[in-house]
């Protein structure tokens, strides 16, 4: 028998030095091996209840989901071998029912079309409307108003499907109150965000060159596709039409601006009761942006007709001769200036006459006729109704 004392004896001097040799770390594949078994679903941590601040924002947006819509303005083009015409969207947005007669509220520039210079062209034939349970109907545009940006479209959907959107004030808004804005931002439909009133009495920048007074500032995100949307107080009503971001970033930064309901629940009325609000009478009327462009003129306004015995008639405005066949043979005076201020396009020109009447009823054109620029004043105390919109 071999006594303890003479064990280490059997082992190598060198060997019993080292003592235990290390064992080496399992590999990464090992790991993840090991712990695929233990793969199963989380136990799930009980939820506290909701605030009451939570509970009424739920509360809110349901009870105004079928008083928002979606809104896609189409062109229609016409191949020019197969005849064949398509619907090509051109701009989406969003809306709001605003009666029980199937009225929705936009913006104006949600149901129009962008020339190349990214110009505001004219109102696109075709509206869509989609209402909260997805299905799509017609609409047609029957109001609105350049200066304030606010459009009209009567939707031919069942009306009980429509529920209109219940009417608040802007009056007595206060900064720092909650808000919601929803809407349909990059075509997501019925989309909320939350914010306050964060400014008054903005003035709100429009296409056509003018500015709709006492706007709200919002940070509640308003991005595109959130035009035309509603914005509400904390009690679910309508406070305000979401209408515009920074233009130099295309994208919400913090800041939007809503068009008040005070203004709206003026103007929208009389869209619905006239078509459009009533400027002041030239009398007049001009090319189409198309048409303009189709005789190179690229800058203001091309008179078309001029009514007999109007404001312009009288100044002296002259519009384009034709041939007996209808043809242009000569163009008109081409307005290219109001009131010292250039004029792009027909749009603009009828925002400044509805956003503010001259006071001594006298305006002045700056009008391009035969190469060379002159001034004609108009006296506009003429109150016969117009021919067309200007």
């Amino acid at each position: 028998m071999i006594r303890p004392s003479h064990a280490l004896l059997l082992v190598p001097p060198a060997l019993a030095a080292q003592g235990p040799k290390p064992v080496a770390p399992p590999s990464e594949d090992a790991i993840i091996e090991r712990f695929r078994a233990f793969a199963a679903p989380r136990s799930v941590t009980r939820r506290g209840p909701l605030t009451q601040e939570e509970l009424n924002t739920i509360r809110r947006v349901k009870s105004v989901k079928k008083s928002v819509v979606g809104i896609t303005a189409l062109l229609l083009e016409k191949d020019p071998q197969t005849g064949a015409v398509t619907r090509k969207p051109v701009s989406s947005g969003s809306g709001f029912v605003w009666d029980a007669y199937g009225h929705v509220v936009t913006n104006h520039h949600v149901v129009t079309w962008e020339g190349p210079e990214g110009e505001r062209i004219t109102e696109t034939p075709v509206v869509e409307v989609t209402l909260s349970d997805n299905k799509t109907y017609k609409g047609r545009l029957i109001g609105f108003s350049f200066a304030f940006d606010i459009a009209v479209v009567q939707v031919f959907a069942p009306l009980d499907q429509m529920k209109p959107i219940p009417i608040g004030r802007s009056n007595d808004l206060q900064v720092g109150q909650d808000v919601m804005a929803i809407g349909s931002p990059f075509g997501l439909d019925h989309t909320l965000t939350k914010g306050v009133v964060s400014a008054l009495d903005r003035p709100i920048p429009t296409d056509y060159q003018t500015r709709i007074l006492k706007g709200i500032q919002t940070d509640a995100a308003v991005n595109p596709g959130n035009s035309g949307g509603p914005l509400l107080d904390s009690s679910g009503r309508l406070i305000g039409m979401n209408t515009a971001i920074p233009a130099a970033t295309g994208a919400s930064v913090g800041i939007g601006f809503a068009i008040p309901v005070d203004t709206l629940n003026q103007i929208v009325p009389l869209l619905i009761a006239r078509g459009a609000l009533e400027p002041a009478r030239m009398g007049f009327t001009v090319l189409s942006a198309y048409d303009a462009m189709q005789v190179g003129v690229n800058r203001g306004i091309v008179v078309d007709t001029v009514d007999p015995d109007a404001p312009a008639f009288r100044a002296g405005l002259r519009g384009v001769r034709r041939d007996a066949r209808g043809n242009l043979i000569q163009l008109g005076d081409i307005v290219l200036a109001y009131q010292g201020q250039p004029i792009k396009d027909e749009g603009q020109l009828a925002a400044l006459l509805e956003a503010e009447r001259p006071k001594n009823d006298e305006v002045v054109l700056d009008v391009l006729r035969d190469g060379k620029v002159i001034q004609l004043k108009l006296d506009l105390k003429d109150k016969k109704p117009l021919p067309a919109r200007i």
